[in-house]
């Protein structure tokens, strides 16, 4: 079999975006959430395990105002760049940022965008985008939750612009709810959307099962809540009952994720036991269903992921699995299946199931 040709998106500017969140006055300052520290490390494993240089480099492209309106609104448009300019500020909750964080967003979402680019184009097989800030919970005229602009909706609005692809699922493994694309896509049967999200995390407001999508675009979206705790178990569970059934009834012309470590066992801003050899068989499962239903474009986007230590085995556990690889690193906390947190509970299956007949209802899943 011959070796995958995958490409790698990153910046050296990606990690001086300041993402600043106001935790109130008994909050020590410096230690932040989102930092650059968990994005670093994981390009410095990257490049330990020879997995950077076995990548084909693939810089960002530099977006114009009209592939950033495309999804976002001009006023929003106007209203970051200018708080940019001057000394940052804050346009959603949960998402203030520093000075200069316009241009290093437009650089993410540019980052994201040449990556499906090349992977629509057949220039590499599949790609991974290291990129920051992340994106997926920016909606068109505000951010969200450490997301200024829509990384990956900008970039399927510009494939579609070019000709590239027209049909396009995001799946989404983000612990929190991909609410950003929901938002975008509500009523586009062309963009499948799938949420897999601890239930009621953030926005505790959004990712119900009943949120099916509206009109034309009714069964275009699926959102798959779990409970908190839950482990491989519950995963695999979601992914071969909801997510592969979904996906092949779609037929997309790219398979693009909105990858965060956020749900590992180790991660400061959940309650889920993923273990970062689980983030590899996610990948292994998708890339498996882009080439039966995708023609095997595989596009993969850095979202959270909030554990210094154990984010950057779970990035690297993503890449291996991309370039075929074994994960093949000493990672103490990679439990096996048998651990309870990793067996799927009733409890957990019965939300599954639930979601999964939401789709079925929708006509999102086959009887």
């Amino acid at each position: 079999m011959s070796t995958p040709n995958v490409g790698l998106v990153t910046a050296e500017q990606y990690f001086y975006h300041q993402s600043i969140i106001d935790f109130g006055p008994d909050a020590e300052p410096g230690a932040d959430l989102e930092s650059p520290v968990p994005r670093r490390r994981l390009l410095n494993l990257l490049r330990k395990t020879g997995a950077a240089d076995a990548c084909r480099a693939i810089a960002p492209i530099a977006l114009d105002r009209a592939d950033l309106e495309r999804v976002h609104t001009p006023d929003y448009l106007d209203a970051f760049q200018s708080l940019s300019a001057m000394n940052g500020g804050e346009l959603g909750d949960y998402a203030g940022f520093g000075r200069g964080s316009y241009e290093i967003a437009v650089l993410s979402a540019g980052g994201v965008a040449a990556a499906a680019e090349a992977v629509a184009r057949g220039d590499v097989d599949r790609a991974f985008a290291l990129v920051r800030p992340p994106g997926h919970h920016a909606e068109p005229d505000r951010a969200r939750g450490y997301c200024l602009l829509a990384n990956i909706p900008i970039a399927v609005e510009r494939v579609r612009a070019l000709g590239l692809a027209s049909r396009v699922a995001i799946v989404d493994w983000d612990v929190h709810h991909g609410n950003g694309a929901q938002v975008i896509y509500y009523d586009d049967p062309n963009t499948l959307t799938i949420s897999l999200h601890q239930a009621q995390l953030y926005p505790i407001d959004s990712g119900f099962i009943d949120e099916v999508g509206e009109g034309a675009g009714r069964g275009a979206n699926l959102n798959v809540p779990l409970p908190a705790g839950s482990g491989m178990g519950a995963y695999r569970y979601a992914m071969t009952e909801i997510v592969l059934p979904a996906l092949e009834a779609f037929a997309p012309d790219m398979i693009i994720v909105a990858c965060g470590y956020d749900a590992g066992l180790l991660d400061p801003s959940s309650q889920m036991a993923v273990t970062a050899r689980g983030f590899g068989e996610f990948t292994r499962l998708l890339v498996q269903a882009a080439a039966g239903s995708a023609q095997g474009r595989l596009l993969i986007a850095q979202e959270g992921g909030y554990s210094p230590l154990h984010s950057p085995f779970c990035g690297t556990a993503v890449v291996h699995e991309l370039l075929g690889w074994e994960f093949g690193l000493v990672d103490h906390y990679d439990l096996d299946d048998s651990a309870p947190e990793q067996l799927l509970q009733e409890y957990q299956r019965q939300a599954i199931d639930a979601a999964r007949r939401a789709g079925v209802d929708s006509g999102a899943l086959p009887h």
